[in-house]
């Protein structure tokens, strides 16, 4: 009797199903097509799942083998090079760079001067006229600033302005003129260098300016400011007390 009433209710639930698909207002092969995209759907679905839950432990077992392997040198050393490689992505720059940037941060100070040529006597005619924010060479932050004028290559021919004491920010207001032909100009470099004076041992070096005269239009005078560039260390002689140094300082000495 049971299995009967089996047979019997499948037999109910099966012509329910097909009175309710005899109803739909599509033809069987319709069907067909649909119920075949639904199953390649599904198993799809459970192909992705099973994949990713494959990846995950492998992954998790490439984790652990990694972490047993590394012994401390390692980790410190990655942990350095790591170190190493977030500075050098922060600031984007080499270590030539990073020279060069702390060279610019070194300022030397600054020298207003002025360049004029007279094309009929065939003379260049330089001037100092003053210097500002000169770094301090002497113990008591201060410097005896002054500056040799010369124009290269030719070194014998020099010209130094006087020694102002004790101070950052000189002024000058100097002029020197050089003889030279209009033709030998473009091969002329001047070069004003500043000097801390020292009365008891060799001047050191400041900074210093080099203008070549292929590089500025001499159709007019020139007056301007520039930064002084750094160079090698350079000591030179005492002058003459006579060019350095007041009467009064020589009754000093």
């Amino acid at each position: 009797n049971t299995e009967i009433s089996k047979n019997d209710m499948f037999e109910e639930i099966k012509s329910k199903f097909l009175n309710e698909i005899d109803k739909i207002p599509l033809p069987p092969w319709a069907l067909i097509a649909i119920a075949v995209v639904a199953g390649l759907l599904i198993l799809t679905c459970c192909f992705c799942i099973i994949k990713k839950c494959c990846c995950k432990k492998k992954k998790n077992k490439k984790g652990k083998k990694g972490k047993d392997g590394f012994n401390m040198k390692n980790m410190q050393g990655g942990e350095k090079h790591q170190d190493d490689d977030d500075d050098e992505g922060e600031t984007g720059l080499t270590e030539e760079e990073k020279e060069e940037e702390e060279k610019e941060e070194e300022k030397l100070g600054k020298l207003q001067y002025s360049i004029e040529y007279d094309f009929e006597n065939t003379k260049l005619t330089v001037g100092i006229l003053q210097a500002a924010d000169l770094i301090s060479m002497d113990s008591g932050g201060t410097s005896d600033p002054y500056v040799k004028v010369s124009l290269l290559p030719d070194k014998k021919k020099k010209y130094d302005t006087k020694v102002h004491k004790k101070t950052l920010n000189p002024v000058f207001n100097e002029t020197f003129v050089f003889k030279v032909p209009y033709e030998e100009l473009g091969g002329k470099t001047v070069c004003m260098s500043v000097f801390d004076y020292d009365r008891f041992s060799k001047h050191d070096i400041i900074g210093e300016v080099k203008i070549p005269m292929n590089t500025i239009d001499l159709g007019q005078p020139i007056e301007e400011w520039k930064d002084l560039e750094s160079v090698e260390k350079e000591e030179v002689p005492q002058r003459l007390l006579h060019d350095r140094v007041s009467p009064e300082e020589c009754c000093d000495l």
